[in-house]
């Protein structure tokens, strides 16, 4: 027999708790991909399955490609601050006409001429930018411009409208725009950095009319650059401007390379031990402090026993786990063996405090250092 139901309302009446309704999270729609190649939905995660099947993107033929679509691509206009908050923008329909000429003619134009005037591409990895070269870093390795990135193809129904009264353009720090067509296989990215000088705020700005200066009369105004800086394809950014790259994300694609061939010489010089998941280049990712440092280290020159024993005389703190490896645990053990690495602690021979080394310079040798020098090559 089949037990009496109680309606919700009796339910409530009767002071009955009613369970809630879970709902499934996996009926929210998502985004579509950007490409078949796309990084995972997670805002901070770098699926390494994606990133070891990368396969490097063609810019010519893409440009090629691109000229059948561009009076008619979809172009979004995103700002983002300094802390990689992003927000959309509200544009009127006159104003969205401006954002073709302004953010792919310039871009199709240097490739289309470029490819006709022998312009190449290279990775920071391979050589120095020089004259008819367009350089190319993974995206992955621009950690912030990665994270910026992924809150339009994971979290963008999290996004705000910007408003003036509430963010203030002075804090913007770059805009990017989406472009997408439907006839094309992925979305592409262009990004600017909008510097400050380019903004005016209401409050302070004049304006001239009929040849009279009167007051600016709206909340705030900006100028978009017109020059080429960052483009996305997939999980390459090409770069065609090294100080922009830098400006809007803190990544020196030069400097973080030579990080890299020197992290794969410390780690064929020396027994590391981290905690799961870690690596070395893990650990320095966005540290400028220690990849700057690691410009100038020569592993080469120093042993694992020579760090542990300094470490030890200095009371640094470094320790060896079972099989003699030096463990990093975490960012500070990190820096402490890199500042080993590079002859940065001393103690005083007159007070017997240490210090840590923020900058130095090598003494040159004196003229007497010199001549005693060569007197002893001759005696």
């Amino acid at each position: 027999m089949e037990p009496d139901k109680i309606s919700v309302e009796d339910a409530e009446e009767m002071e009955i708790e009613t369970p809630e309704v879970e709902l499934d999270e996996h009926i929210i729609d998502e985004p579509p991909a950007d490409s078949p190649n796309e990084l995972p939905k997670d805002i901070l995660a770098a699926d390494q399955a994606v990133i070891d099947n990368y396969k490097e993107t063609d810019v010519f033929a893409w440009a090629n490609n691109l000229v059948q679509y561009k009076d008619e691509l979809k172009i979004e206009l995103f700002f983002f601050n300094k802390n990689n908050v992003v927000y959309r923008t509200n544009m009127t329909a006159e104003l969205a006409k401006q954002l073709e000429p302004l953010f792919i003619d310039e871009i199709l134009e240097y490739m289309l001429e470029g490819a006709d005037n022998g312009l190449i591409v290279r990775g920071f990895e391979e050589a120095e930018s020089e004259e008819n070269v367009l350089m190319r870093t993974r995206l992955h390795k621009v950690e912030k411009a990665r994270e910026m990135l992924n809150w339009l193809k994971t979290q963008e129904h999290e996004i705000e409208v910007f408003k003036e009264e509430e963010h203030d353009i002075k804090r913007i720090k770059g805009i990017v725009a989406r472009c997408s067509h439907r006839d094309m296989p992925m979305k592409f990215y262009v990004i600017k950095q909008l510097p400050q000088s380019q903004v005016m705020k209401g409050s302070t700005g004049w304006m001239i009319r009929n040849d009279k200066f009167v007051q600016f009369d709206a909340d705030a105004a900006l100028r978009v650059p017109s020059d080429n800086q960052l483009l996305v394809l997939d999980q390459d950014m090409y770069v065609f401007s090294q100080a922009k790259l830098k400006a809007l994300f803190g990544y020196d694609a030069k400097e973080a390379s030579i990080a890299e061939k020197k992290v794969d010489e410390i780690q064929k010089n020396f027994k590391l031990s981290f905690a799961d998941g870690e690596n070395m280049q893990s650990m320095i990712k966005g540290n400028r402090g220690v990849i700057k440092k690691l410009q100038k280290i020569e592993p080469s020159l120093i042993k694992q026993e020579d760090i542990i024993d300094r470490s030890d005389e200095l009371d640094i703190g470094l320790m060896q786990d079972d099989a003699g490896a030096i463990i990093i645990m975490d960012g500070k053990d990190m820096t402490k063996f890199v500042n080993l690495l590079n002859d940065d602690y001393m103690e005083s021979p007159m007070t017997g405090i240490r210090y840590e080394i923020q900058k130095k310079r090598e003494l040159k040798p004196t003229e007497e250092d010199e001549n005693a020098g060569i007197l002893r090559e001759h005696s």
